[in-house]
């Protein structure tokens, strides 16, 4: 008997090792950056060039890197750092009576020194090519030994910066409060005493208008604990959103964004187009791709020694590349694993911004967002890094009534999206729970048959490793109380993020499979089908072996899901993989309108006799 036992520990411990291994740690955390010595070698140095950046316009350019040490080692490593001066001036402790440490501001991005030079052991010289976006500060470049356990800086290299480090960058269009409004958010280094942002914009070919916009901005005691606000802080600068208003169904519509300075120059970006929404109800092809957990990455190899978000720059080409074939995203939460480190909000905004500018980019909140202890989270836990929410509130734009809530809903043509945040409480009696009620029960069905509802954490079902050894197959409590809403308003399909893979069930209630078909669902439901979509890039989640009956399709891959609408009475769905953005799960519904009025197991009041004489 006890050495069943201990077999069960034994694979217990190897599947939750798994667990933590596929979730992986923010790559900037293992740097101890708080014990680092000075330790300057006068035979040691690093230069950066050009000097200057962004001479053309661009806010995105490769640079390089020539370095040299006497005694060379495999554990040298190089830190990039924005801004340019990052020495224990720039920061206080956050303990008074404790002195801070040498440094006290974590890199932007860091590679070792071997990475492109194998002999550098050898010869102690060496050259790095490193991609920059301009992300309103200068840079250096400081050379360490130690490892980044017990750094030792020992160079510091000349200061480089873009020729407009202000400049108005990363537009993240948004669906309004209303079908025909359309937000763009941006970041610059202008402060509203500086200049004036707006959005100049019309119709193509049409005549243009300037509508101003909105500023925000925070400080570092806006954060709710480390490292957001201790290694991890740096200034967000400024994130600016116009509302562009009552905009004609389906017309492309071209803008910009503009700062007008206090000298009355002006400061422009590049030129964007977008496509307006349809009208609710519209009957046209209308195309929504949706996915979780995608993250960062780095083009130039940096930061991600241990593929910690391997998947997302494939996920972000593949939509990239078919921007011509669907008209709005959902990321339905952790979204870019900042963990606490901001710098990395940037890079992420820098690297959608051609999805972004062009197609609205909805979010939901994942605890890799919101999560930290005393701030409200449903959970508690630290997840966040210290940034309990503040960034992805800021940063992006969605038609909540109070963003500190993450809850909204949003009309896209025939789609009603009802998008829940799993990191309130959800529960029967909550306010988010009567808000998911109303969002179900206000569509009106004969012109937007299409019902979706998307959260991060998995309400539903999957046999996610972690989510089968718990018992529940979802969040403990999670389908308690939503299933009754899903089935009454007979919720088409359910999205969720938090796994890191793709899982698809049958149409479904109360874990029973309510329609035997796989491929083709003609008529009602009588179900509701949830799909898990939590590949978008962050390192892999595996799978339970046991496989649930209610388990159509499992893919232990990246990917995303597209779905499309022909007209009010046909739906595609097709899970693509993100390596080759060929389809390699899909199904269709075809149905009538009566055919959502059909009554299905607690889908309609009960009646008796005596009500139905009346």
């Amino acid at each position: 008997m006890n050495v069943f036992v201990n077999f069960l520990l034994v694979i217990w411990a190897s599947v939750s090792l798994q667990e933590v291994t596929s979730h992986g740690v923010q790559p900037l955390s293992v740097i101890h950056i708080e014990k680092t010595v000075i330790a300057l070698d006068n035979d040691a140095y690093i230069k950066a060039s050009p000097s200057v950046l962004g001479v053309n316009g661009n806010n995105k350019e490769w640079i390089t890197l020539e370095y040299s040490r006497s005694v060379p080692s495999n554990d040298d490593w190089i830190g990039v750092f924005s801004p340019a001066n990052f020495s224990s001036s720039t920061c206080l402790p956050e303990n008074p009576r404790v002195s801070p440490p040498s440094l006290c501001t974590a890199p932007i991005k860091y590679q070792f020194a071997n990475f492109s030079n194998p002999k550098y052991k050898s010869t102690g010289k060496g050259s790095l090519k490193l991609q920059l976006i301009n992300q309103r500060s200068d840079f250096s470049f400081a050379l360490f030994s130690g490892g980044v356990s017990s750094p030792k800086l020992v160079a510091v290299s000349n200061i480089i910066a873009f020729a407009n480090p202000n400049a108005p960058l990363y537009p993240r269009l948004a669906q309004g409060k209303t079908w025909n409004e359309m937000t763009v958010t941006w970041t610059s280094g202008y402060g509203i005493d500086e200049a004036v942002p707006f959005v100049e914009w019309g119709p193509k070919g049409g005549e243009k208008m300037q509508s101003l916009a909105v500023t925000l901005t925070f400080d570092r005691n806006s954060m709710c604990g480390a490292p957001a606000r201790t290694v991890g802080w740096r200034d967000p600068g400024f994130i600016h959103t116009g509302f562009l208003k009552e905009l004609w169904p389906n017309l492309v519509y071209i803008y910009k964004l503009g700062h007008k300075l206090r000298n009355g120059s002006y400061i422009w970006s590049d030129i964007y187009q977008f496509k307006a929404s349809p009208y609710p109800g519209q009957d046209s092809v209308q195309r929504v791709i949706i996915f979780g957990d995608m993250g960062k990455d780095e083009a130039d190899g940096s930061n991600e020694y241990n593929n910690f978000q391997r998947g997302s720059l494939n996920t972000t080409k593949q939509l990239i590349d078919d921007l011509k074939n669907y008209d709005i995203v959902f990321h339905i939460g952790d979204i870019c694993y900042a963990n606490g480190y901001l710098s990395q909000w940037d890079q992420f905004t820098s690297q959608i911004e051609p999805i972004a500018s062009r197609v609205p980019y909805m979010i939901a909140s994942g605890n890799h967002e919101s999560d930290w202890p005393g701030t409200g989270s449903f959970y508690e836990n630290m997840d966040s890094g210290g940034e309990c929410g503040v960034l992805a509130e800021t940063m992006f734009y969605v038609p909540a009534e109070n963003r500190a809530k993450f809850w909204y809903s949003t009309d896209y043509g025939m789609f009603r999206f009802c998008i829940a945040d799993t990191e309130h409480d959800w529960r029967e009696g909550s306010e988010q729970y009567n808000f998911i009620e109303q969002c179900l029960a206000s569509v009106d069905r004969r012109k937007q048959p299409w019902l979706i509802f998307a959260a991060h954490r998995v309400l539903g079902y999957s046999s996610g490793v972690f989510y089968a050894n718990e018992g529940s197959f979802a969040e403990p409590m999670g389908r308690d109380d939503l299933q009754t809403l899903w089935q009454k308003y007979k919720v088409d399909i359910a999205f969720y993020g938090h796994v890191h893979n793709y899982e698809r069930t049958c149409p479904i209630y109360q874990n029973i499979c309510t329609n035997k078909e796989k491929n083709y669902y003609k008529g009602s439901l009588n179900g509701t089908i949830h799909v898990v979509a939590g590949g978008g890039g962050a390192s892999l989640s595996v799978f339970s072996t046991l496989k649930p009956n209610w388990s159509i399709f499992r893919d232990y891959d990246y990917g995303f899901v597209k779905l499309t609408a022909f007209d009010h009475s046909n739906l595609l769905f097709e899970y693509k993989r993100s390596r080759d953005g060929k389809v390699y799960d899909s199904f269709r519904i075809s149905r009538d309108y009566r055919d959502i009025l059909a009554c299905a197991v607690d889908s309609c009041p009960r009646t008796t006799l005596a009500s139905r004489r009346r």
